[in-house]
């Protein structure tokens, strides 16, 4: 039996220090990850690159004087809140065609994108926004989007390993809830909506590293780290204000922490069946990760070890509850 996870949900509000914990990672010797961190060689996925695809969708319907389909602005949350399922079922998605090694050709990557995107909200119980544009419409948009969609393909696909073996697949997400929202969260907030729509088989192999981070500290470094410069990008992206207040002002892990069937775990009830997760918490409510921003030349190597063992203290609760 592999004596790595098999599936990693790394789980925080923005800015938290997912990322960087996901750089330090891959910074550590292999054997080491394996053996001390029971963390196989990473192969990666998030939803963050679907959320801008979503906003990048808006901006050019904007451009194209076409209502907007996912945000009211830039700065907003979405529409529907079940669009956080449609990321959900694409994350899914996702982790079937790492598993299947399922490589595209298409003749357009970003209509590929739109389908998977409609095919999504479907599941999720929502209307497939983007094949219901005018066709001329969309065409346009699959033309400004062409490239941005055949990055993102090639990136998951250029992830496929020739065996799965000592494979550890992190799947990097954030959730939360409004600002002065009471518990439990209900509706499509938090982490009690994000677990239940995942896919049956990747719940069977999934355990969950949390980072925790005051909602204050989350918006502090949220602002803090935005580089307009590269919007995009995962270590220096930014959440508008009105966004990290309604979905991100709280989230509900200690709660669920609480209130589970079994200690250090987070139970999930789904698809007719109940899972629990073991979970394990790095806390990074006083910061300890900003530095891993950085070039790897410039950190610190004291620092370095102080996140190294907390991260090690929550692996090794959640290998303690993990296969059981």
């Amino acid at each position: 039996m592999s004596e790595v996870f098999d599936v990693v949900l790394l789980n925080a509000l923005p800015a938290s220090g997912k990322s960087e914990v996901r750089n330090m990672l891959a910074h550590i010797d292999p054997k080491r990850l394996q053996e001390e961190f029971h963390i196989g060689d990473n192969l990666q996925l998030d939803d963050f690159p679907y959320v801008n695809f979503m906003r990048l969708i808006d901006e050019q319907c904007d451009a194209l004087d076409h209502a907007r389909v996912y945000y009211p602005t830039n700065d907003d949350p979405f529409f529907d809140g079940r669009d956080w399922n449609t990321l959900c079922q694409l994350l899914s998605e996702d982790y079937h065609d790492l598993m299947n090694r399922k490589v595209v050709k298409p003749d357009s990557y970003a209509q590929y994108m739109f389908d998977r995107l409609d095919r999504a909200s479907l599941a999720a119980g929502l209307a497939p926004r983007v094949s219901l544009l005018p066709e001329e419409l969309r065409n346009k948009i699959a033309e400004a989007l062409e490239d941005e969609a055949k990055k993102m393909t090639l990136e998951k696909e250029s992830q496929y390993p020739e065996s799965f073996e000592n494979k550890t697949i992190i799947i990097e997400s954030a959730r939360g809830g409004q600002d002065g929202a009471s518990m439990p969260l209900t509706g499509t907030a938090g982490y009690q909506y994000y677990y239940p729509n995942f896919a049956p088989d990747l719940l069977d192999h999934a355990a969950i590293l949390y980072i925790w981070v005051t909602p204050e500290e989350s918006r502090r470094k949220n602002f803090a780290r935005y580089n307009p410069d590269d919007p995009g990008s995962n270590l220096f992206h930014g959440t508008p204000l009105p966004v990290m207040m309604y979905d991100y002002g709280c989230d509900d892990m200690e709660y669920l922490r609480a209130n589970t069937e079994v200690e250090n775990t987070i139970t999930v009830k789904a698809h007719d069946r109940t899972w629990h997760l073991p979970i394990g918490v790095f806390d990074n409510r006083e910061d300890k990760t900003t530095f891993l921003r950085e070039d790897d030349d410039k950190w610190d190597p004291a620092l370095v070890e102080e996140v190294t063992k907390a991260i090690k203290e929550a692996t090794d609760t959640m290998w303690a509850n993990y296969r059981k």
